[in-house]
């Protein structure tokens, strides 16, 4: 049961990355996937989920309009398209799976399978 992210890297303030979330060992259908970021020194914050069944999605406000979540259950794998990148979206990011039927949401502690990170760098 693994979960890999990649595609960070160092982009100007205004640019634009995808992180991809391949995941393995089980059905990413039966799972909530969720995108988090954790700074040095500061708690992990949750960034998007997007639900298991319906596709529906959730944003942090500090992402709204900015970020978009998807997924390929066919593919097994998640996607975070990071537009308008502000230096304060400097941060590791992880993805995550859930499987808690009741709670669909950004608390990192509904989540149980946890990918290693990949670091986004905005700056200039």
């Amino acid at each position: 049961v693994q979960l890999q992210a990649s595609g960070g890297g160092l982009v100007q303030p205004g640019g634009s990355l995808r992180l991809s979330c391949v995941t393995s060992g089980f059905r990413m259908a039966n799972y909530h996937i969720g995108w988090f970021r954790q700074v040095p020194g500061k708690e992990r914050e949750g960034v998007s989920c997007i639900h298991r069944s319906d596709g529906s999605t959730t944003y942090a406000d500090s992402v709204k309009d900015r970020f978009t979540i998807s997924k390929s259950n066919v593919k097994n794998t998640a996607y975070l398209e990071m537009n308008s990148l502000k230096p304060e979206d400097t941060a590791v990011y992880y993805c995550a799976a859930s499987t808690n039927v009741l709670y669909f949401d950004l608390n990192p502690s509904r989540y149980t399978i946890w990918g290693q990170g990949t670091l986004v760098t905005v700056s200039s």
